[in-house]
């Protein structure tokens, strides 16, 4: 990830719109900022969302609240509590989250 003509600033996460995205079950809600190339967001789910997806871009990933559960394509399963974090490159492994409870990620991808 190259970082570039970035200039610093702040977020306030809650002055962000939010968007819906509907999940095999249960909803996701980002709150999104783009800079150049690289995006960053806030997402909260629903307890009992599940990606209706497997997705294959690279993400940084930290659980601020609650308790993601990701299922690798090979069969391999993980799971983030708070102030847990993942790393997977584009097209490396695809992925899809499910969330028994309400939780919150921080995303750059």
């Amino acid at each position: 990830m190259l970082m570039s003509n970035i200039p610093f600033g702040s977020t306030d996460w809650s002055t962000i719109e939010r968007t819906e995205h509907k999940g095999e079950c249960g909803m996701a809600y980002w709150r999104t900022q783009n800079f150049g190339n690289i995006r960053v967001r806030m997402v909260d789910y629903t307890a009992g969302y599940l990606a209706d997806h497997w997705c294959s871009k690279g993400h940084i990933l930290l659980c601020i609240e609650g308790e993601l559960h990701t299922e690798l394509e090979d069969g391999r399963n993980f799971v983030l509590t708070a102030g847990m974090s993942y790393q997977v490159a584009d097209n490396a492994e695809p992925h899809r989250s499910s969330t028994p409870v309400e939780t919150r990620l921080f995303i750059v991808d």
